[in-house]
């Protein structure tokens, strides 16, 4: 039995199918590249949804994840520790925000960014008791806790798995007037993606979180926006809010924030809402811990240093030309920011999941969405050349699955 038979007898054999993997098994990563067990050499077109940013087994990242296992690890947040404080400047001065709450995945920052709305909403606006509620968009993607699948409109993430955490009001995604109309003297803020990822790269109308300021502003409304996917220069910004000219009152960070190699995540705020919490309020065994905190330092540098939001701007913009120049009828709309692009196909033509077997066979790993959406989402730090390799072969496969015009009649 090969090495990629046994793996996937073991896995199947002793992990709940909680997904539903192409049929490859990877072994090492490095940069924009992944090996699979066999040794056949892959473009990561998917960079672990934004995890894996920096790409794989950066050598920065690896140096200090080495150097700080070394040193200190996990002592408890019941002491100090020398990284956090530094860490945590870092992610306030780049985002623009005054605080942080340091955790682990993005949808443990979720639910710290819920806890804090509605603690600010007793303790500040005096919303009574048990009454707070949050505004929310419809195709949200905010994680899988319990709470948070409540308030998806997903039913496939929703299914038996209740009941639910009331206080969310769900309206339209990119609807300013929805949102208007949803907001009363209980509502303690509005929670949104500025760009929604797992519903398929869903860019909202121009002027959209612009509007969503001056509303919150009006009505005593906190805006708290979700960028674990958009943040850190995935949208060609360091931040997804920056091509709209705004600040959140919140924000919600993670996925790249672990350089690849560590979940670290962390909700930032504006000091009036991170002055709600106190001690024994909210806490993770592991958030904040000093091996995170060098990581994600780290990882902020390396974006800084290596130019990746301008990489993400310059080389989305010229990916989404590409693909838009693609003339096929299974095509239905191509939709992106920086390098985090969507593409539709007609379902009467082929799924988004054959589309990604058939990449996978040319040597290109990406992932669907919806049944009908594949995402390319590559490491910032791709370079030109591999996306443009990539690129070829989706636009191969596009060709293999189109249908064939009739020519005009004479």
């Amino acid at each position: 039995m090969d090495a990629m038979t046994q793996a996937v007898i073991l896995e199947e054999r002793y992990c709940a199918r909680n997904y539903a993997p192409l049929p490859v098994v990877l072994a090492r990563g490095q940069g924009a590249y992944l090996w699979d067990t066999q040794g056949r050499r892959y473009v990561d077109m998917m960079s672990a949804y934004s995890a894996a940013s920096h790409g794989h087994a950066h050598p920065r990242i690896l140096a200090v994840l080495a150097a700080q296992a070394r040193r200190l690890a996990v002592p408890s947040r019941a002491y100090y520790n020398d990284q956090l404080g530094p860490f945590l400047k870092d992610l306030c001065t780049v985002s623009g925000l005054d605080a942080a709450l340091p955790m682990n995945t993005g949808a443990e920052a979720v639910e710290t960014a819920i806890k804090a709305a509605r603690r600010w909403a007793y303790r500040v606006k005096r919303v009574a008791r048990d009454q707070a509620e949050i505004v929310v968009a419809s195709g949200n993607f905010h994680g899988r806790t319990t709470t948070i699948v409540g308030f998806s409109s997903e039913a496939d993430y929703r299914d038996d798995f209740g009941p639910f955490t009331p206080g969310f009001r769900s309206v339209p995604f990119g609807d300013l007037a929805a949102m208007e109309r949803a907001i009363g003297p209980n509502t303690a803020a509005i929670l949104v993606e500025p760009v929604q990822g797992e519903a398929g790269i869903v860019v909202p109308p121009r002027g959209w979180l612009t509007g969503l300021r001056r509303i919150c502003d009006a009505r005593g409304v906190l805006l708290i926006l979700d960028e674990v996917q958009s943040g850190l220069g995935r949208t060609g910004a360091w931040f997804a809010f920056e091509h709209d000219d705004i600040r959140p009152d919140g924000l919600i960070l993670g996925k790249a924030l672990g350089g690849g190699v560590l979940p670290v995540s962390a909700f930032v705020g504006r000091r009036d809402v991170m002055d709600v919490f106190t001690p024994g309020s909210h806490g993770s065994t592991f958030g904040g811990n000093p091996l995170a905190a060098a990581v994600g330092r780290e990882a902020l540098a390396i974006i800084r240093d290596e130019g990746l939001v301008e990489r993400s701007r310059d080389l989305g913009a010229h990916a989404l030309a590409r693909l838009r120049a693609i003339d096929s009828p299974a095509l239905k709309e191509i939709r992106g920011r920086g390098l985090w692009i969507g593409v539709e196909f007609d379902p009467r033509v082929a799924s988004a999941r054959l589309v990604c077997e058939r990449l996978l066979a040319r040597g290109v790993l990406s992932k669907e969405t919806h049944g009908t959406v594949v995402r390319l989402a590559p490491p910032l730090i791709i370079a030109r050349d591999d996306l443009d390799w990539a690129l070829d072969q989706f636009a191969a496969v596009v060709a293999e699955l189109s249908p064939r015009r009739r020519p005009a009649a004479a």
